[in-house]
């Protein structure tokens, strides 16, 4: 009797915990390897092609592939689906020798190594991001100090990088762009326009909005065997949904620098 008991007990155990495990999730921020311009600090391109850098990729991406995550998702239209797939399904050496884009040279990289079908896109584009608005609503209602702030932060995020790039590695600066945070957003932007005026505001719930998207899609696409994703954006975007990720109950963050070390 005590035998069946402990039996019952056990299979009690092992299925509460099955019930409770939970999915592990790789948030890998990174810069924007082939066309640094497109956000509002404007920094110099770092060479991802150089032999030392393309090493370095090679061991970034056996890393991941040692981490195992089942499906990657990337910052692509996911309205335009059809085309990653057809991006996906090219030639892989000529794609790594010809597209210095980070959804290449990590994603699809990564992705070949584990023997995936396919990345999954999930970016969402049909949002607003009016900052030459917000600009123009803190001349307005005279913030003087706080148009000084907002130059100063995007002055010194410029010339951080700029500078981060003839000393750091590939390595080194991705594990740097993943402490980014959402202050910029919650400190600055939001203040911006004058009382009766929300620029400020809208433009922060907009970016909230792009990225809450795009974390639903994630969750959306993510099946119940998956037991473990990989999520690589630019590092705006994995730190504002590093926030949504930490009250989901289901999700264990997986830093990046401990799968790198």
């Amino acid at each position: 009797m005590q035998k069946i008991i402990l039996l019952l007990v056990l299979i009690i155990f092992n299925l509460s915990s099955a019930q409770t495990k939970k999915k592990q999730i790789l948030l890998f921020g990174s810069f924007h390897f082939e066309n640094p311009g497109l956000d509002v600090a404007k920094v110099n391109t770092f060479n991802v092609m150089s032999d030392k850098s393309q090493k370095e990729l090679e061991n970034i991406t056996n890393k991941i592939k040692k981490f195992g995550p089942d499906k990657i998702f990337v910052e692509w239209n996911f309205k335009k689906q059809d085309k990653l797939d057809k991006f996906y399904a090219k030639n892989t050496d000529s794609l790594l020798k010809n597209d210095s884009d980070e959804i290449v040279q990590i994603a699809l990289r990564s992705a070949k190594k584990l023997g995936h079908k396919k990345l999954y896109g999930i970016d969402y584009n049909d949002t607003d991001f009016p900052y030459d608005s917000l600009v123009k609503e803190m001349k307005a209602a005279n913030q003087f100090d706080l148009i000084k702030k907002n130059e100063e932060t995007i002055k010194h995020n410029e010339t951080d990088f700029n500078t981060k790039i003839t000393k750091y590695s590939l390595t080194q600066l991705l594990l740097d762009v993943n402490t980014k945070d959402i202050s910029w957003y919650l400190e600055t932007a939001i203040k911006g326009g004058k009382t009766d005026n929300f620029v400020g505001a809208f433009l922060v719930s907009e970016w909230y909005r792009r990225n809450l998207y795009m974390y639903a899609l994630i969750e959306k696409l993510t099946e119940s065997k998956d037991d473990k994703i990989m999520v690589l954006l630019g590092a705006g975007h994995t730190a504002i949904i590093r926030e949504f990720v930490k009250h989901n109950s289901e999700y264990e963050i997986v830093e990046l620098s401990t799968v790198l070390k």
